[in-house]
């Protein structure tokens, strides 16, 4: 597996199926296959490709932490960067096929419904990670302010979810809300746990004992 992952067609491999969902949507669209609201299946199914790579990008590290393949972390990159594509695309359905491209009543509306007023903030969140996920902004921010910087993903997994919750609470449908809810907060709290466990106090005899009076 782990030389499969550096094989020089494995990331062409991965840009393409992450390309897919997209693929399948023009597909649907052509052929008149997205049911009797055509235009609410595609802001919908942007929406939900953007929490489907949402989490995937957040599963790289424990996996690759559990599975012991670092080779994975190549990829987060480039799956950052279709979260947030993926996110682009959904706002665009919006705005395009809801809205008609009218900004004045875009901005009104996002005023007006607190749902899109939190989704807006995750995809601007997005959008400034995704601004700054090359190595030049590593360079010019510092590797410290660049990694407090990308930890905001985690606003955006919150956000997202609370988008997807009150978007479905006028249907009082909370479903596929709480399995994404899940699958975050077990991505999230992996990460809390696994830096606690970093970070967690040695006990016992030896590590009371001052290292320089320790016996070698």
């Amino acid at each position: 597996m782990r030389k499969l992952l550096l094989h020089p067609a494995a990331k062409p491999l991965v840009f393409v199926l992450c390309l897919l969902p997209l693929a399948w949507l023009v597909y649907a669209t052509a052929a008149d296959r997205l049911g009797a609201n055509p235009a609410e299946a595609l802001v919908r199914a942007t929406g939900d490709w953007t929490l489907r790579a949402l989490c995937l990008v957040l599963a790289v590290t424990p996996l690759r932490v559990m599975t012991s393949t670092p080779q994975l972390a190549r990829y987060r990159r480039m799956l950052g960067l279709f979260v947030f594509f993926y996110g682009v695309l959904h706002l665009l359905s919006y705005a395009w096929f809801d809205m008609g491209f009218e900004v004045a009543d875009i901005v009104r509306d996002i005023l007006k419904r607190p749902f899109i007023l939190v989704g807006s903030l995750a995809l601007l969140l997005l959008m400034l990670l995704a601004a700054t996920s090359f190595n030049r902004a590593i360079k010019a921010l510092g590797a410290k302010r660049w990694q407090t910087l990308h930890r905001s993903i985690y606003g955006v997994a919150g956000l997202a979810v609370l988008h997807f919750f009150w978007m479905r609470a006028g249907k009082n449908d909370f479903g596929e809300v709480a399995i994404y809810a899940l699958i975050l907060a077990a991505l999230l709290g992996w990460r809390l746990w696994n830096r606690w466990r970093k970070h967690k106090p040695a006990h016992g005899p030896a590590a009371r004992v001052p290292a320089s009076t320790r016996t070698h």
